[in-house]
């Protein structure tokens, strides 16, 4: 009644009840069926059914001596029974009329990991969790159904827990976040047989991640990477295109790299395939990439390698495959980090393409700076949630994406940046506080709001911002290096000291991670090139959920000539975002209209 007096207030000249209650027995099939067909007698059909049911026993399991009838065997009935035969029912209607509809199964945290207080709840959870997920095939039948699985909510039942225990996973979920949960299942149709665990420390997120899925996967092939469709307006291959190549070494750039106009070579060979570059990311270590740093092998063994292809990161479309790639076809649009993307076309392995939606520049973004930032902060940084994370640079191309993440992990995030535009892009993504360093001293801020240290800290300045970052670090903390964007910004202004940076000498650091038992971890992303795909799909669902913003640079490069302006740019310390240059103007346009 209070449901329809409610309801009545908006939608007052309905025919039917807004609502009805069925008093039902959950455990009884007749009388679940019963309840079924009285709701579609009434209502005409069945659009969202969410089937709802849980109960705990006060007595563990290996101490009741009662046959279990109201104890554990009730439990396995309610839980679990109830909830597969309604999902059977529900399933059933749909398919009948021959309509989409949608079946949310509430789960439970605890059917995603031992709880030691109710060993047979945890059962019957974990048994509708694996139930779910194993319905995914149904989306074909128009039938989606999906299982969340929330922590501790304040109900009658979640009020019996230890408080030690409710503190313990951060406090009670409020009931809108799981009526958020069900809405986010309801609203994705890509989510089939999904599974979302609901945190108070970590939010919402789905489980399991893709790399667990990978391990249990019989055909782990048989990805994203078999279903990309040419949707893209078909290329023509120039006679001839331009690049950037590098023909002397040098941190400066511009007196390092020239425009070549090139032939271009087919048929490509066996196992690679040709790209049609359409955007390219700019990136502070371009200018150690001129210079020769990522060689190995003394300066006449580095030198030797001259002229080679500069640029690391770009999105495109691929125009040409040799003869034994069959895992992408011609017009899927790709991702790529290998050298030679400062350029018109690149030939690269195919192995080494990563297929993406859409080769937008949002993507670029995702490339070599998210990247960084999401397997850097769980590789390196060991993540978790309730932490204090403090990011350097943060309104960079990387750093925009580590404030984001660490805060949808569950983080309180500290952010640095120069200048007051910088900052208002940092609050506008959730940063909890934001240092200008222009108008503030950011030991001093550290010192008085931190005192206890700051336990992740991602950090891409080096120099004195690096020792300012150490004497910050709480105990067990976790310093990421994942740059040195100071002393870069010291040789390419001043353009001196062509051997590069000299190292610094940290005296003391042994002593100092020691006695506090902390880490300091250097991240190059090369070294983790398994993990880029993985990373990858969860940066572009995060986007395209809306989780996730994506902020690009507004200053506009057009064309491969431009490159070297778009370096100087980035290196001016005036960037906001990411900086990415359009390679082709005109076909980025196509691509938008799409």
């Amino acid at each position: 009644m209070l449901v329809q007096k409610e309801n009545n207030k908006f939608h007052g000249d309905i025919r039917v009840p807004s609502s009805i209650f069925v008093k039902c027995d959950v455990s009884n099939a007749d009388n679940l069926a019963a309840a079924f067909e009285k709701h579609v007698r009434t209502y005409g059909g069945l659009d969202i059914c969410i089937n709802c049911a849980g109960i705990a026993n006060k007595t563990l399991v290996y101490n009741d001596t009662s046959d279990g009838a109201r104890t554990w065997r009730h439990a396995v009935n309610v839980n679990l029974v109830a909830v597969i035969d309604g999902t059977r029912i529900a399933s059933q209607i749909m398919r009948s009329q021959k309509k989409p509809g949608v079946i949310i199964n509430i789960g439970s945290a605890a059917g995603l990991y031992p709880m030691i207080f109710d060993p047979s709840y945890s059962a019957t959870k974990g048994g509708v969790v694996m139930f779910t997920r194993s319905l995914a095939p149904l989306k074909r039948q128009g039938v989606r159904v999906n299982v969340l699985c929330p922590e501790f909510v304040e109900t009658n039942m979640g009020e019996q827990m230890s408080s030690k225990i409710i503190d313990a996973t951060g406090g009670y979920l409020k009931m809108e976040d799981i009526v958020n949960g069900a809405f986010e299942l309801i609203q994705d149709e890509s989510k089939a047989g999904a599974c979302l665990w609901i945190t108070k420390r970590r939010g919402m997120e789905y489980w399991p991640t893709p790399e667990e899925k990978r391990k249990y996967m019989v055909n782990p092939n048989n990805s994203k990477r078999m279903l990309t469709k040419n949707i893209y307006p078909s290329i023509r291959t120039p006679e001839f295109f331009e690049k950037i190549v590098v023909h002397t070494l040098s941190h400066n750039f511009r007196n390092a790299t020239r425009l070549e106009r090139v032939q271009l070579r087919l048929p490509v060979k066996p196992h690679s395939a040709l790209v049609k570059i359409i955007y390219a990311g700019v990136n502070a270590s371009d200018v150690n990439f001129s210079s020769g740093r990522y060689f190995s092998g003394n300066p006449k063994e580095i030198a030797s390698r001259l002229p080679f292809d500069a640029g690391f990161e770009g999105v495109g479309i691929v125009a040409s495959v040799g003869d034994s790639v069959n895992h992408i076809k011609v017009g899927t649009p790709v991702a790529l980090m290998t050298f030679g993307s400062y350029a018109e076309f690149t030939e690269v392995p195919a192995k080494h393409l990563l297929p993406v939606p859409r080769p937008d520049p949002e993507v670029v973004a995702m490339l070599t700076s998210g990247l960084t930032a999401s397997i850097g902060l769980e590789k390196a940084g060991q993540m978790t949630s309730g932490k204090v994370v403090l990011v350097t640079a943060a309104a960079g191309g990387t750093g925009q994406f580590a404030v984001q993440l660490a805060k949808l992990a569950g983080n309180k995030v500290v952010a640095t940046c120069g200048g007051e535009s910088k900052a208002q892009l940092l609050a506008s993504l959730g940063v909890d506080r934001v240092i200008n360093y222009r108008s503030e001293r950011i030991k001093d801020v550290l010192k008085k709001e931190f005192p206890r240290g700051v336990d992740i800290i991602y950090e891409s300045v080096g120099g004195e911002m690096f020792d300012l970052c150490l004497n910050a670090l709480a105990v067990h903390g976790h310093l990421i290096v994942i740059g040195m964007i100071s002393q870069v910004m010291l040789l390419h202004f001043q353009y001196q000291g062509e051997d590069g940076w000299k190292p610094q000498n940290y005296t003391g650091l042994c002593e100092k991670i020691l006695a506090k038992s902390q880490t300091v971890a250097g991240f190059f992303l090369v070294q983790y090139a398994h993990l880029w795909q993985e990373h990858l799909d969860k940066l572009f669902d995060l986007y395209a959920s809306g989780k996730l913003k994506v902020s690009l640079d507004p200053k506009k490069f057009l064309g491969v000539a431009s490159v070297p302006d778009a370096v100087e740019y980035l290196h001016s310390g005036k960037s906001v975002g990411k900086v990415v240059l359009c390679i082709d103007p005109s076909y980025g346009q196509i691509i938008a209209k799409l």
